[in-house]
């Protein structure tokens, strides 16, 4: 019987693993089992809830050699970064261990009455619709703040990473959660509408496109859900005369390339002063130049593909259609099936794609600007508002731009990155809502008026 998904590995082009899509029955009866199992997880004390998050590190740990493998083998990640991802899920399970007890605690307001106090009472069940570049790291940081806040969770992950989604909801039983706590959906994308209008589903997080974003926005509007959106970036990194490239270039690099460049807070859009242009450029081409593709196995690589073909394709046309309007290739731009070489271009102007949409890949687009002024306008000059790096030896100028970035981060000296304890969140076209820290665990709860007189 020929199987509705077939797993690849992109690095080789070899088949994986092949998978029936579940039915809408099955389905029906997944949401009915989660929603009974909420009945009684809700009630669960928060000490047993804590302990489970424990275990999910146990078995991270128990098995990191053989998640990080199965993270690169389907999305080519290279091997060193896949198993940094399922440390830093440990790290989120840790994290929330140790301070969901003192976040979710009931918050005493003095009033009029005997008592009164906000309550954190859970949703019930959620949806959490999660992309491919993160397999693991992307479903954790939701899934962990929202199980422990009392909720349980119904994943709908990328079909390219099948593998992964099955292997998660495995994280979550093997750990002692109760059947029906995590469960993983194998549907296409057109069974999600039906799944967002089931009256079970209280609530829904989507990790993916802008295209994406408002599609799902809209079918859970006409259902007044909550839903927190994180989608896609077009971050800047504004490099000032005063940057200390000796201490931060090796940052900068890796704000663009890491996970082959795959991330929505990707550093995308190099804004550089003119002083400091050439050297930069120079710098920032040689240790892109030293940078080692190959096998994503292999514990030496530091560029493996992208996670399929048509993804590459994207990236491809994004950079023809630059180069077409002036933009110039500096280094790189070879492509071979899913890999696409490291790539630079510079004389970009603010109408040309690799400015203007998001590229999914290792390309950076390098500006030229005659002064800090001009760096600020440029990078806000974007629909999307994930992030802004900026490198510079006056911080305090650098904190008064702050309220002139209308991004969800703004990171000095340092590329931007998500943090457990820290809340992550856009604005603009990259979303809305917050997910870890305090945010992300109180996301998905009735925030409780309790007056007692």
């Amino acid at each position: 019987m020929k199987k509705d998904i077939t797993t690849t590995n992109p690095y080789s082009n070899e088949d994986l693993e092949s998978y029936n899509y579940f039915t809408s029955n099955e389905i029906s009866e997944i949401l009915l089992h989660a929603d009974k199992t909420f009945q009684t997880w809700k009630t669960k004390g928060l000490s047993k809830k804590t302990g489970l998050v424990k275990k999910v590190a146990d078995n991270l740990w128990d098995n990191r050699d053989k998640y990080a493998k199965l993270i690169s083998s389907e999305m080519g990640k290279p091997i060193k970064e896949s198993l940094a991802e399922i440390d830093k899920c440990m790290y989120l399970c840790d994290f929330y261990a140790k301070t969901s007890s003192d976040l979710l605690a009931d918050a005493l307001i003095e009033t009029d009455a005997q008592e009164s106090f906000i309550s954190y009472d859970p949703l019930g069940v959620i949806l959490g619709v999660m992309p491919w570049n993160y397999p693991f790291w992307q479903v954790l940081r939701f899934a962990i703040p929202t199980l422990t806040a009392g909720n349980c969770v119904v994943l709908k992950h990328a079909s390219n990473v099948t593998g992964c989604a099955l292997a998660i909801q495995d994280v979550f039983e093997d750990a002692g959660y109760p059947m029906g706590c995590f469960t993983t959906i194998v549907a296409d994308h057109s069974a999600i509408e039906s799944i967002i209008k089931n009256d079970i589903v209280k609530a829904i997080s989507l990790t993916g496109s802008e295209k994406a974003g408002r599609k799902i926005a809209e079918i859970a509007g006409s259902q007044l859900k909550k839903l927190v959106l994180e989608l896609g970036g077009n971050n800047a990194c504004i490099v000032l005369n005063d940057a200390d490239l000796d201490s931060h270039l090796s940052t900068m690099v890796n704000a663009r390339m890491l996970n082959t460049g795959q991330s929505c807070i990707a550093a995308k859009r190099f804004i550089v002063e003119a002083e400091i242009y050439d050297t930069f450029l120079e710098q920032f081409t040689k240790k892109v130049a030293a940078l080692k593709s190959g096998d994503p196995l292999l514990e030496d690589t530091e560029i493996g593909t992208l996670a399929r073909p048509d993804l590459a394709d994207i990236l491809e046309d994004q950079v023809n259609r630059s180069v077409e309007q002036g933009a110039h290739i500096h280094y790189g731009n070879a492509r071979d099936h899913a890999y696409y070489q490291p790539t630079i271009i510079t004389e970009v102007t603010t109408n040309m794609p690799v400015f203007t949409e998001e590229t999914f890949g290792p390309v950076a687009a390098i500006i030229k600007v005659s002064n800090k002024e001009e760096a600020y306008k440029l990078a806000s000059d974007t629909s999307f508002g994930l992030g802004t790096m900026i490198f510079t030896e006056n911080i305090e100028d650098a904190k008064q731009n702050i309220i002139h970035i209308e991004d969800g981060a703004f990171f000095i000296n340092e590329m931007v990155k998500s943090d457990p304890r820290l809340p992550f969140g856009g604005t603009k076209n990259s979303g809305y809502g917050r997910e870890l820290s305090k945010e992300g665990l109180l996301a998905f709860t009735n925030k409780k008026t309790v007056y007692i007189k």
